[in-house]
């Protein structure tokens, strides 16, 4: 019942915090109050070049000093402060939001290819399955998450999105219906520069967690939508597959679908199943994914979910509902729904 939206400008114009957050509090009825999030890319321009780490401490005097020490052991905090929030009257403020700006030292991982993502995806890992307080929720460069446990226009107003600006987001309205509704479980859910946003169920999600765990992700967050983004990472940044090859590995034409296809695409198809067989995402699904240039929007296998998209001008958008996009963008003239599993794919052009 989630309801997701997802904007890009593929010229990197900034769109306002505030238009996003009516689009999503038009979605209210897939809500329950109960978790809610934003994601902006290009906040930081100042800081573009390090790694800006979103934190939720329990305790800043019991909890702080030890992240501060564990990070300037793998390198560098460039700069550290608190995320400003404002009282709202429906958000029960339980963990103290705050941000580092971080350099890596990638000597310490002479061996990786990826030594800074490596060593901060480590550094993730470790502080969010150790639960000592801390939770590390966003990671990339120049990006930001801001969620929390509450309706979409209260937690746009707790961090006050409308004082950032982003040329591409996120946002979610969240429906909890398997876990618990909680400050870490609100999307979107973040590793390095990719977000996620979600509506549905992973059925697959045991195969899926197995999976992932068994190339080092922890899953610590109660939610099948943190193991989407871990197999994002993996799929696209390690293994290097495009984006559109990592949404036919998760969800893949079936069998008797392939058997009528041109021989080279069953050999394509076959080898992606074959070998992704654990990546597969079953149950009804829409699924939003974006990294610094940029937009994916897909759905399951038959189209459980729903999922529409436009654009207009340089802007391309996603969300569950023609209306979220309209309240943004009133005179778009067509609203598309991709085909099941077919990706919608959107890029930066500058």
């Amino acid at each position: 019942m989630c309801g997701i939206i997802g904007v890009l400008d593929k010229r990197r114009q900034s769109v306002d915090g505030e238009k996003i957050k009516e689009a999503l509090s038009m979605m209210n009825e897939r809500g329950s109050g109960e978790g809610a999030g934003y994601v902006a890319y290009g906040i930081y321009p100042e800081y573009k070049d390090y790694f800006a780490l979103h934190v939720f401490f329990d305790n800043i005097r019991e909890n702080k000093a030890a992240l501060d020490t564990l990070l300037e052991k793998w390198g560098t905090i460039v700069h550290d402060e608190q995320i400003k929030t404002y009282e709202q009257p429906n958000i029960r403020k339980v963990h103290t939001p705050w941000r580092y700006f971080f350099r890596p030292d990638r000597s310490l991982m002479p061996k990786s290819i990826t030594p800074d993502e490596d060593i901060v995806t480590h550094l993730v890992m470790k502080v969010n399955a150790e639960k000592n307080g801390a939770l590390i929720f966003s990671s990339g460069k120049n990006l930001g998450v801001f969620k929390a446990a509450g309706w979409p226009e209260d937690v746009a107003d707790f961090y006050r999105i409308k004082d950032y600006k982003g040329y591409l987001w996120l946002a979610h309205n969240r429906y909890p219906t398997n876990t618990p509704g909680w400050w870490g479980g609100a999307h979107p859910f973040n590793l390095l520069n990719w977000s996620v946003v979600h509506n549905g169920e992973i059925t697959s999600y045991g195969t899926n967690r197995r999976y992932i765990e068994s190339y080092g992700y922890k899953c610590t967050m109660y939610t099948d939508t943190e193991v989407v983004a871990y197999l994002v990472d993996l799929l696209i940044r390690k293994h290097g597959l495009s984006e559109k090859m990592a949404v036919r590995a998760f969800a893949p034409p079936f069998w008797e679908e392939i058997d009528r296809m041109p021989e080279k695409e069953q050999e394509l198809n076959r080898a992606i199943r074959l070998t992704y067989g654990s990546a597969l995402m079953n149950g009804p699904f829409a699924i939003c994914v974006a990294n610094e240039s940029t937009l994916v929007g897909f759905t399951d296998r038959i189209k459980l979910r729903p999922l529409v998209t436009g654009e207009h001008g340089d802007r391309l958008y996603i969300s569950s509902e023609e209306a979220a996009i309209r309240r943004i963008e009133p005179d778009i003239a067509t609203i598309t729904m991709p085909k099941a599993g077919e990706p919608v794919i959107g890029r930066v052009i500058v």
